[in-house]
Parts: C-alpha cells; sequence; structure tokens
C-alpha cells in the first residue's frame, strides 16, 4: 500500500508542475507581448517628438527671418492729432507738439479728468509724438 500512496503523490506533484509550467508559459507569452506594445508606444512617442521638434525649428527660423526684414521698428501710421485734441492742448498751454516733454505735459493736462488725461495721452502715442 505503501508504493500506491508514494505513487499517487508523484503523480499528483506532476500534474501541479505541469500546471504550473503552463502557467509559466502564458505569463510570458503575456510579458512579450505587453514588452512589445511598449516598444510601439516609444516609437510613436519618439516620432511625435521629433515631429515637434522640426516644427518648432521652422518656426524660430521663420521668427529670425522676419525680425531680420523688419530691421527697424514699425513707427505710427498717424503723425497728426483730431482736431479736438489739439484745440485742448492748445487751452493748456502747449501749441507746438514738436517736442512734449512729459512733464509741461502732465502739468498742462492738470485741469482735465483722468479720463480727459488718458485719451490725450493715448492720441499723442498713436500719432507718435509721445515716447
Amino acid at each position: 500500500m505503501e508504493i500506491h500512496e508514494v505513487m499517487n503523490a508523484l503523480q499528483q506533484g506532476l500534474e501541479r508542475m505541469h500546471a504550473a509550467a503552463a502557467t509559466m508559459e502564458r505569463t510570458a507569452e503575456m510579458m512579450a507581448q505587453a514588452g512589445e506594445a511598449q516598444r510601439i508606444v516609444a516609437t510613436a512617442d519618439t516620432s511625435r517628438e521629433q515631429e515637434l521638434e522640426r516644427k518648432l525649428e521652422a518656426a524660430e527660423r521663420q521668427i529670425a527671418e522676419m525680425r531680420a526684414q523688419s530691421g527697424t521698428p514699425a513707427t505710427a501710421a498717424r503723425k497728426t492729432l483730431p482736431a479736438a485734441t489739439t484745440q485742448l492742448l492748445a487751452k493748456q498751454g502747449l501749441s507746438t507738439l514738436d517736442s512734449i516733454e512729459a512733464g509741461s505735459l502732465d502739468a498742462a493736462l492738470t485741469g482735465l479728468s483722468l479720463e480727459q488725461r488718458v485719451a490725450v495721452k493715448a492720441q499723442l502715442l498713436r500719432a507718435g509724438l509721445l515716447g
């Protein structure tokens, strides 16, 4: 009877080893598939990064070319002031608009409301008379 029990125990052990080997084979196969998927994703990410780097370099080149072409800063298109602004400045004592200093402009505009001062300065900036 002992031999029969030993044979049964060996048979059960052999079956368990066979099941473990099958499980290990399935696990190895799944790991190989997952590794392959990770390599595909890494390749896709790398190509996307390279594409973005090429686009960035092209944009930087274009910006540099545009800066080189512009050479000088853009000047204001308008060199005159509206009549109402000119009259308002004349009433405040500023008749020559060729060289306006910030201090004299502020002193001349003290009698105006804040909105009017802002509007006058904005028009002077647009005309290129105030820097």
